[in-house]
């Protein structure tokens, strides 16, 4: 499933998609309608992905009719192994109503390059990965797992026309191709765990939109608690991510009672190296570190454990 680390991404996104737009555009409602259309792009594009995964393992069918229809065929061409198209993984996407519904819903079948996923395909069959899988007749839950995986990971991310494909198809895709290849990864570890009807759970849908809120309710008191502690920094010359990332730190410490404060710090350090510069993360460690201090010394930090479910 989407995880909080995904969640705070996309609010990080629709607040820096705030900043940028002229404030009279800004209607009651279009934080939430932005975080929103932002947390649904992540969604289909994962779907997508998926489904681009099963065309090209469903591939081998049609490569093999191909072949044996030939007005000549080979014996080569009589002996197409078609073992992925039966992997299991492929199965239990492709049978599941949860994914089917999405395809239907978002009208993704059409997206699908019927020559680009040839080509793949192509690609994938010259591997030398494939060439041992198909060696072996017997199928394990690791191999069956392990191969789809090097479809995603080793075919499809590194190939420069499916990195086009997507950007051409969806329009904020690099906004989600880090986080893409977690998500693939944590679905493929535990498919049971997905509900691809709510790929976002309520709880976490919950966190994302009251996180985005604060933030944006509370920005001039957290901008009074960060200020004092930038010293030589011009706050005007910090990057604007930095700054975000700051205050939705600073938000987590004081009105999210159930994330420790360690969580805290070290989601958006991470956060801050991957989104921001090289020095961001040693930067925003040192800076939430102190706002912290100072907030524990006026027991305005109160934090409770998580209820159980």
């Amino acid at each position: 499933m989407i995880s909080r680390r995904n969640i705070r991404v996309k609010v990080m996104q629709t607040l820096y998609a705030l900043e940028t737009m002229e404030q009279s555009n800004i209607k009651p409602g279009t934080a939430t309608r932005l975080l929103n259309e932002k947390l649904d792009q992540t969604c289909q594009i994962f779907t997508y992905l998926l489904y681009t995964v099963v065309q090209v393992g469903q591939y081998a069918e049609t490569d093999a009719q191909t072949r044996a229809s030939k007005h000549l065929p080979s014996a080569e061409d009589l002996q197409v192994n078609t073992k992925i198209a039966g992997n299991e993984f492929i199965y239990q996407i492709k049978n599941d109503r949860g994914f089917q519904v999405n395809l239907e819903q978002w009208k993704m079948r059409p997206l699908t390059d019927n020559d680009l996923i040839r080509k793949l395909y192509n690609i994938l069959v010259a591997s030398d990965t494939y060439k041992a899988y198909i060696a072996d007749d017997n199928r394990t839950k690791a191999g069956e797992k392990e191969m789809l995986e090097f479809i995603y990971k080793e075919i499809l991310a590194k190939n420069e026309l499916f990195i086009q494909h997507m950007e051409d198809t969806f329009l904020h895709w690099s906004d989600d191709e880090e986080m893409m290849t977690i998500l693939i990864g944590n679905y493929f570890n535990k498919p049971h765990l997905f509900n691809f009807l709510q790929l976002i759970s309520k709880e976490k849908l919950d966190y994302a939109r009251e996180l985005l809120l604060t933030v944006i309710d509370k920005k001039e008191y957290c901008l009074e608690l960060i200020k004092p502690k930038l010293q030589n920094w011009d706050p005007e010359r910090i990057a604007a991510v930095d700054m975000l990332l700051m205050e939705m730190g600073v938000c987590e410490f004081l009105y999210f009672p159930t994330i420790p404060t360690k969580v805290t710090i070290n989601e958006y350090i991470d956060l801050a190296k991957a989104y921001s510069t090289p020095q961001s993360g040693q930067f925003i460690n040192g800076i939430l570190d102190n706002i912290l201090k100072d907030l524990e010394k006026e027991e305005l930090v109160q934090k409770q454990d998580r209820p159980k479910k």
